[in-house]
């Protein structure tokens, strides 16, 4: 069965963005989640949660993939 989650599940227009102002818009948009703001070199975990989007940064603090809830 098919978790599915309520309110906007994706941000591809954050893509280029600083990380803190990612998150902010974020839970904004969706108040049902918490923005987690992780380096592309931490190992994060793989469970499904529609409350949790991983804010996906490089070195410089800079959104380098789509954030979505999962």
């Amino acid at each position: 069965m098919a978790l599915i989650c309520e309110g906007k599940s994706s941000w591809p227009e954050l893509v280029g963005t600083r990380a803190q102002d990612a998150a902010v818009t974020i839970e904004t948009e969706n108040s049902l989640v918490t923005a987690i703001i992780v380096y592309k070199t931490c190992a994060v975990t793989s469970d499904f949660r529609c409350d949790r989007v991983h804010v996906v940064v490089d070195c410089s603090g800079t959104v380098i993939a789509t954030p979505f809830i999962g």
